[in-house]
């Protein structure tokens, strides 16, 4: 891949919170084209609605990165970021956004929305099943590769991503065990993860419940290389708990049926996200019988579609500046 005398030709606004940014670096990554990653930090308007196309929500240390020469093409994701697309856009930028923009809707080029988020139909909507993200095909490959000691597991390999109830104090130590035996009653082994959510009693909990089955459980916070991508890459099955979109969407790209376990309710949004990738015949709920699908990829559809478009991003190979 040549370099772009003017520069990278797409742009990656990066929210700080790495299951936001991981959308637009999803699609990013699948366009095959050189570009840089601007990380974004919010400055004190940030927590302000902007509703003009704006920087003004940065810190002055970003605010200084947004410089020319300026992209062809941003990629951004979650509310705070719209306003600094818009902005790039009035520079002659193309805007390609990940969920709702809050305001400012009809400005972008393309919007990328979740089914789950309802969203109202307009020219520049492209829905999507769940969320983008950076679980590709090529990264599974090299996680099974990396994660090779996985194999002598004992099959049916279950990984199971555990998250917790969102804006909870942990999931409920109950919860968790019953999660566990009815993984454990299905598996040879069990491949098991944890997140902030799941709180320490909870993956205590956990661990109990799986002590009389071959697993491997990776705790949140927990030293060492992190065996996620690993777990989804030899996995015969995948149990997730449904609140998280991240989780979910990113099992949704393995070929394995993937279960969706209640983490001890499920607020609307989350709800709807459930019902979409059941009624999609993308997953079912845990304690249903086994099933067939094919890989979801729908980083790669989004990709697909802004090449398409043209937008100065049709050249080979991939990397990041």
């Amino acid at each position: 891949m040549t370099q772009d005398p003017l520069g990278p030709p797409v742009w990656v606004l990066a929210d700080p919170r790495a299951g936001t940014a991981a959308q637009a670096l999803g699609i990013a990554e699948r366009l095959g084209v050189e570009f840089r990653v601007i990380g974004l930090q919010w400055g004190t308007l940030a927590r302000l609605p902007i509703a003009w196309p704006s920087l003004a929500g940065l810190t002055a240390a970003v605010r200084a990165e947004v410089r020319p020469p300026w992209p062809r093409l941003t990629l951004s994701a979650g509310r705070r970021s719209a306003p600094v697309a818009r902005w790039l856009g009035r520079q002659g930028a193309r805007t390609v956004h990940c969920m709702r923009p809050g305001f400012g809707a009809a400005e972008f080029d393309l919007l990328v929305i979740g089914a789950h988020d309802r969203p109202q139909p307009a020219p520049n909507l492209l829905e999507i099943l769940g969320a983008c993200h950076r679980m590709s095909p090529a990264r599974l490959a090299a996680a099974r590769a990396e994660w090779a000691a996985l194999a002598g597991m004992p099959s049916p390999r279950v990984a199971l991503l555990v998250g917790g109830p969102v804006r909870a104090e942990g999931m409920r130590s109950e919860t968790a065990a019953d999660i566990g035996r009815q993984v454990a009653g299905m598996a040879g082994s069990v491949l098991a993860t944890t997140s902030r959510r799941t709180g320490a009693a909870a993956s205590e909990a956990l661990s109990a419940a799986l002590a009389e089955r071959p697993h491997r459980l990776f705790r949140w916070g927990e030293g060492g290389a992190n065996p996620y991508a690993g777990f989804l890459a030899w996995a015969d099955a995948v149990v997730v708990t449904g609140d998280s979109v991240s989780m979910l969407s990113e099992a949704l790209a393995t070929a394995a049926p993937v279960f969706i376990a209640d983490p001890g309710g499920l607020g609307p949004r989350h709800g709807r996200l459930r019902d979409s990738l059941v009624a999609a015949g993308q997953a079912r709920m845990l304690g249903e019988g086994m099933f067939g699908r094919s890989p979801l990829d729908e980083s790669a559809r989004v990709a697909a579609a802004i090449r398409a478009r043209g937008w100065g991003v049709t050249e080979p190979g991939a990397g990041a500046k």
